[in-house]
């Protein structure tokens, strides 16, 4: 686990938490969200059947891609704090793709529910895998800044 450098004479803190340890952080959200969704889609699969793991897996990739929006959408504004690097070109392409997924994922969780039937404990499942990534992230910062 990649945990944030302390400036010399400083201990490890959220003041230290650089842009990089952001990315890195998101980064390792989205893995533990792949990994719990490798694991979760053949046992829903085996338990509940193929219309209980298509929602699963749904849930999963608009919480992946939500991950992956906040952290293109953070850079982005991120740049555009730091005074010393070059004019950014505009965050509109950013917001737009941002809200264009929100959009589409509305459209794509509509035509689950009402199509295929499935379990939506199994939906609320894949949509809950980012916050519980982000959760189990922000636990291990804070007991890197602790310890």
């Amino acid at each position: 686990m990649s945990q944030p450098t302390p400036h010399p004479g400083e201990n490890l803190s959220l003041a230290a938490f650089t842009d990089a340890d952001f990315r890195a952080t998101i980064l390792r959200a989205l893995r533990i969200v792949a990994a719990a969704t490798v694991v979760g889609i053949p046992l829903a699969w085996w338990k509940l059947g193929w219309p209980s793991a298509a929602p699963l897996a749904i849930g999963a990739l608009i919480s992946g891609s939500g991950l992956y929006e906040w952290l293109r959408l953070m850079a982005a504004v991120a740049v555009r704090m730091d005074s010393t690097a070059p004019p950014a070109k505009p965050l509109t392409g950013v917001l737009t793709t941002f809200f264009l997924r929100l959009i589409l994922a509305v459209a794509v969780l509509y035509v689950s529910l009402k199509f295929l039937h499935g379990s939506v404990f199994a939906l609320i499942a894949g949509l809950a895998l980012g916050v519980a990534a982000l959760s189990i992230e922000g636990l291990r910062l804070v007991r890197s800044w602790t310890t």
